[in-house]
């Protein structure tokens, strides 16, 4: 009977060569493996900047014809190519501001505050976008946030003549005519109080002179009422009016007349 013998590892009737040849096999299978990945990845990441590239100058012509439309007071149709070219480019601030400017032409004050506010959210050391803001704040009647626009745009470009003496000194002087007018208000408000007041005459209604005032009245209301006064209306249709005394009245014939009070 055969004896039971210890087995031996597979892996032992492997030569070495063939060993050594496999796992150069894999290596090179591993290497160029990682090759396709690094391809992959790098052709994926061209496809994106080729896109956007596309995108922006896709926007760029929009913004172009927009602004050409824009020149031609053709407002609604400039407005409709910005709205295209901010679906490619919604992070452009020039965009958002050019559109302000236009809503501000096109008397829509609100939509244009928001504009400018979002080319400032985007961007907001553009000072045009600030002196726009402060523009569409003063067609809102915000004089105090305007001024803080265009200070703020001169803040970012102090050279800027135009924020300087047409912007800035307009807008402050519509904040002292306000003021003024603010004022004169107050003032004709108190005045007309005082006047309400010194109309209204102090009267002593326990004065000799309201007393007999009062008392003649009184008289007078008594005489009214102690006569009497009706209209008696004929059975011919002839209208009599009669004043009967409490002393003395006088009663026609009722059946001769019939009495209408």
């Amino acid at each position: 009977m055969a004896s039971f013998g210890w087995k031996r590892k597979i892996g032992e009737k492997v030569s070495k060569a063939t060993s050594q040849q496999f796992e150069a096999e894999a290596a090179d299978d591993k290497d160029l493996g990682d090759d396709e990945d690094a391809n992959w990845v790098h052709a994926a990441k061209r496809r994106k900047e080729i896109l956007l590239e596309d995108c922006v100058r896709k926007s760029k012509e929009l913004k172009d014809e927009g602004a050409n439309l824009a020149e031609n007071r053709r407002y609604r149709e400039a407005l409709v190519k910005w709205d295209e070219a901010l679906q490619l480019t919604p992070e452009d601030a020039t965009l958002y501001e050019m559109k302000s400017q236009v809503l501000m032409s096109l008397h829509e004050m609100f939509p244009a505050v928001h504009a400018a506010e979002m080319a400032i959210q985007r961007n907001p050391r553009s000072w045009d976008a600030w002196q726009t803001l402060g523009r569409a704040q003063l067609g809102l009647g915000e004089i105090a946030l305007a001024i803080r626009s265009f200070q703020v745009s001169l803040h970012i470009f102090p050279m800027n003549p135009e924020v300087w003496k047409e912007d800035l000194s307009w807008a402050r002087k519509l904040q002292e005519q306000q003021k003024a007018t603010k004022t004169e208000s107050v003032q004709a408000l108190a005045k007309g109080e005082e006047l309400a007041q010194e109309s209204i005459p102090d009267y002593d209604f326990e004065s000799d002179e309201i007393v007999a005032v009062c008392a003649a009245i009184a008289e007078k209301e008594k005489a009214l009422s102690a006569a009497k006064t009706m209209v008696i209306v004929s059975a011919s249709g002839t209208v009599e009016t009669v004043t009967e005394q409490d002393n003395c009245p006088a009663t026609p014939d009722e059946t001769l007349f019939i009495r209408a009070r």
